[in-house]
Protein backbone atom coordinates (compact mmCIF):
# COMPACT_ATOMS: atom_id res chain seq x y z
CA UNK A 1 0.00 0.00 0.00
CA UNK A 2 1.37 3.47 -1.10
CA UNK A 3 2.45 5.55 2.09
CA UNK A 4 1.22 9.01 2.51
CA UNK A 5 4.44 10.63 1.27
CA UNK A 6 3.85 8.37 -2.04
CA UNK A 7 0.73 9.76 -2.55
CA UNK A 8 1.49 12.72 -2.59
CA UNK A 9 4.55 12.39 -4.72
CA UNK A 10 1.54 10.87 -7.33
CA UNK A 11 -1.19 13.49 -6.92
CA UNK A 12 1.95 16.40 -7.59
CA UNK A 13 2.95 14.83 -10.51
CA UNK A 14 -0.90 14.11 -11.93
CA UNK A 15 -1.09 18.08 -11.65
CA UNK A 16 2.10 18.91 -13.29
CA UNK A 17 0.29 16.92 -16.89
CA UNK A 18 -1.73 18.68 -19.41
CA UNK A 19 -5.14 16.95 -20.23
CA UNK A 20 -5.21 14.95 -23.49
CA UNK A 21 -5.88 16.62 -26.59
CA UNK A 22 -9.38 16.81 -28.37
CA UNK A 23 -10.68 17.83 -31.69
CA UNK A 24 -12.99 20.86 -31.07
CA UNK A 25 -16.00 21.47 -33.15
CA UNK A 26 -16.61 25.03 -34.33
CA UNK A 27 -20.09 25.84 -35.72
CA UNK A 28 -20.36 26.76 -39.12
CA UNK A 29 -20.50 30.62 -39.00
CA UNK A 30 -24.27 31.87 -39.40
CA UNK A 31 -23.31 34.25 -41.85
CA UNK A 32 -22.48 31.35 -43.89
CA UNK A 33 -25.08 29.11 -43.18
CA UNK A 34 -27.58 31.32 -44.29
CA UNK A 35 -25.59 32.64 -47.57
CA UNK A 36 -25.56 28.70 -48.73
CA UNK A 37 -29.38 28.08 -47.41
CA UNK A 38 -30.24 31.30 -49.60
CA UNK A 39 -28.37 30.21 -53.11
CA UNK A 40 -30.11 26.73 -52.42
CA UNK A 41 -33.63 28.69 -52.37
CA UNK A 42 -33.10 30.75 -55.23
CA UNK A 43 -31.37 27.50 -57.36
CA UNK A 44 -34.92 25.43 -56.80
CA UNK A 45 -36.74 28.95 -57.58
CA UNK A 46 -34.60 29.06 -60.88
CA UNK A 47 -35.01 25.78 -61.98
CA UNK A 48 -38.60 25.49 -60.91
CA UNK A 49 -39.57 28.63 -63.31
CA UNK A 50 -37.16 28.41 -65.67
CA UNK A 51 -38.78 28.91 -69.41
CA UNK A 52 -36.58 25.33 -70.48
CA UNK A 53 -38.45 25.34 -74.30
CA UNK A 54 -38.20 29.26 -74.64
CA UNK A 55 -34.81 30.17 -76.22
CA UNK A 56 -32.55 31.48 -73.74
CA UNK A 57 -32.30 35.25 -73.18
CA UNK A 58 -28.47 35.36 -72.29
CA UNK A 59 -26.04 34.05 -74.44
CA UNK A 60 -24.80 34.59 -78.18
CA UNK A 61 -28.12 33.80 -79.65
CA UNK A 62 -27.32 31.14 -82.11
CA UNK A 63 -29.79 28.73 -83.34
CA UNK A 64 -28.84 25.30 -83.75
CA UNK A 65 -28.32 25.94 -87.51
CA UNK A 66 -25.86 27.95 -87.12
CA UNK A 67 -23.92 25.75 -84.49
CA UNK A 68 -24.47 22.71 -87.29
CA UNK A 69 -22.98 25.00 -89.63
CA UNK A 70 -25.85 25.07 -92.39
CA UNK A 71 -23.33 26.02 -95.11
CA UNK A 72 -26.07 28.90 -96.06
CA UNK A 73 -24.49 32.32 -97.03
CA UNK A 74 -25.58 35.79 -96.69
CA UNK A 75 -27.98 35.68 -99.51
CA UNK A 76 -29.71 32.26 -98.98
CA UNK A 77 -27.50 30.74 -101.52
CA UNK A 78 -25.46 27.43 -100.05
CA UNK A 79 -21.87 28.56 -99.07
CA UNK A 80 -19.38 26.15 -101.30
CA UNK A 81 -16.39 27.07 -98.77
CA UNK A 82 -18.41 26.07 -95.82
CA UNK A 83 -19.54 22.87 -97.45
CA UNK A 84 -16.00 22.05 -98.29
CA UNK A 85 -14.65 22.83 -94.88
CA UNK A 86 -17.27 20.65 -93.48
CA UNK A 87 -16.93 18.00 -96.09
CA UNK A 88 -13.85 17.64 -98.11
CA UNK A 89 -11.16 19.88 -96.11
CA UNK A 90 -10.31 16.21 -93.94
CA UNK A 91 -8.79 14.17 -97.18
CA UNK A 92 -7.63 17.24 -99.30
CA UNK A 93 -6.37 19.98 -96.99
CA UNK A 94 -7.12 23.34 -97.13
CA UNK A 95 -4.37 23.81 -99.71
CA UNK A 96 -6.48 21.39 -101.97
CA UNK A 97 -2.88 19.74 -101.99
CA UNK A 98 -4.31 16.61 -100.62
CA UNK A 99 -1.98 14.27 -99.21
CA UNK A 100 0.55 12.30 -100.96
CA UNK A 101 0.09 8.71 -101.84
CA UNK A 102 -3.25 9.06 -99.92
CA UNK A 103 -5.68 11.37 -101.24
CA UNK A 104 -5.28 13.39 -104.51
CA UNK A 105 -4.88 16.87 -104.82
CA UNK A 106 -7.76 19.50 -106.12
CA UNK A 107 -5.24 22.18 -107.28
CA UNK A 108 -4.64 21.71 -110.56
CA UNK A 109 -6.63 18.15 -111.32
CA UNK A 110 -7.75 17.10 -114.42
CA UNK A 111 -11.06 15.81 -113.20
CA UNK A 112 -11.64 18.54 -111.01
CA UNK A 113 -10.89 21.20 -114.20
CA UNK A 114 -12.46 18.03 -116.44
CA UNK A 115 -15.93 18.03 -117.89
CA UNK A 116 -19.05 19.08 -115.50
CA UNK A 117 -21.16 16.70 -115.57
CA UNK A 118 -18.30 13.40 -114.94
CA UNK A 119 -16.79 15.70 -111.81
CA UNK A 120 -20.38 16.09 -111.06
CA UNK A 121 -20.74 12.43 -110.40
CA UNK A 122 -18.12 11.89 -108.74
CA UNK A 123 -19.06 13.23 -106.09
CA UNK A 124 -22.29 12.17 -105.97
CA UNK A 125 -21.21 8.80 -106.22
CA UNK A 126 -17.52 8.17 -104.82
CA UNK A 127 -14.77 6.40 -106.64
CA UNK A 128 -12.78 3.10 -105.46
CA UNK A 129 -9.78 1.72 -106.70
CA UNK A 130 -6.95 3.22 -108.63
CA UNK A 131 -7.09 6.62 -109.56
CA UNK A 132 -4.63 8.80 -111.63
CA UNK A 133 -4.31 12.98 -110.81
CA UNK A 134 -1.63 14.72 -112.19
CA UNK A 135 0.43 11.58 -113.64
CA UNK A 136 0.49 9.78 -109.79
CA UNK A 137 -1.70 6.87 -108.95
CA UNK A 138 -3.63 6.83 -105.67
CA UNK A 139 -5.89 3.55 -104.80
CA UNK A 140 -8.36 4.89 -101.78
CA UNK A 141 -11.84 5.83 -101.81
CA UNK A 142 -13.64 8.45 -101.81
CA UNK A 143 -17.37 8.50 -100.45
CA UNK A 144 -20.35 9.19 -102.16
CA UNK A 145 -21.83 12.30 -101.45
CA UNK A 146 -25.54 11.90 -103.05
CA UNK A 147 -27.57 11.23 -100.03
CA UNK A 148 -25.54 13.72 -98.01
CA UNK A 149 -25.70 16.76 -100.10
CA UNK A 150 -28.47 18.40 -102.24
CA UNK A 151 -27.91 19.16 -105.79
CA UNK A 152 -27.47 23.00 -104.77
CA UNK A 153 -24.47 21.59 -101.83
CA UNK A 154 -22.82 19.86 -104.82
CA UNK A 155 -23.02 22.60 -107.21
CA UNK A 156 -21.66 24.69 -104.46
CA UNK A 157 -18.88 23.03 -103.07
CA UNK A 158 -17.47 21.98 -107.34
CA UNK A 159 -17.95 25.94 -108.04
CA UNK A 160 -15.75 26.51 -105.45
CA UNK A 161 -13.12 23.84 -105.58
CA UNK A 162 -13.04 24.81 -109.63
CA UNK A 163 -11.97 28.51 -108.61
CA UNK A 164 -9.32 27.62 -105.90
CA UNK A 165 -5.57 26.61 -105.62
CA UNK A 166 -4.95 28.38 -109.39
CA UNK A 167 -8.07 26.58 -111.03
CA UNK A 168 -10.08 28.46 -113.20
CA UNK A 169 -12.66 26.45 -114.66
CA UNK A 170 -16.47 27.49 -114.86
CA UNK A 171 -18.93 27.20 -112.20
CA UNK A 172 -21.40 24.31 -111.86
CA UNK A 173 -24.73 24.50 -111.68
CA UNK A 174 -27.36 22.61 -109.90
CA UNK A 175 -28.82 21.79 -113.13
CA UNK A 176 -26.00 19.88 -114.15
CA UNK A 177 -25.82 18.35 -110.60
CA UNK A 178 -29.47 16.91 -110.71
CA UNK A 179 -29.14 15.83 -114.73
CA UNK A 180 -25.46 13.46 -113.24
CA UNK A 181 -27.65 12.47 -110.26
CA UNK A 182 -30.61 11.26 -112.48
CA UNK A 183 -28.07 9.60 -114.98
CA UNK A 184 -26.05 7.87 -112.55
CA UNK A 185 -29.29 7.08 -110.26
CA UNK A 186 -28.97 2.98 -111.01
CA UNK A 187 -25.44 2.85 -109.75
CA UNK A 188 -25.31 0.61 -106.87
CA UNK A 189 -21.32 1.00 -106.10
CA UNK A 190 -18.82 3.94 -106.50
CA UNK A 191 -17.11 4.00 -109.51
CA UNK A 192 -14.24 1.98 -110.59
CA UNK A 193 -11.61 4.29 -110.57
CA UNK A 194 -9.72 5.03 -114.07
CA UNK A 195 -11.30 1.68 -115.23
CA UNK A 196 -14.71 3.38 -115.04
CA UNK A 197 -14.64 6.83 -115.02
CA UNK A 198 -12.36 6.88 -118.92
CA UNK A 199 -10.49 9.92 -119.66
CA UNK A 200 -11.21 13.04 -117.24
CA UNK A 201 -12.33 15.47 -120.15
CA UNK A 202 -14.62 12.21 -121.80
Amino acid sequence: MDSPSEKRRAAAARSRENADPHENRAPMPKVVLVLVVALVAWGCWYIATAPINAPAELGDRRTLADLQGSGKAAGGAVDGAAVFQARCVACHQATGQGLPGVFPPLAGSEWVNGKDAKVASIVLRGITGKLTVKGATYNGAMPAFADQLSDAEVAAVLTHVRSQWGNTSPAITEDIVKAARAQTAAMTAPFDGDAALGAPGG
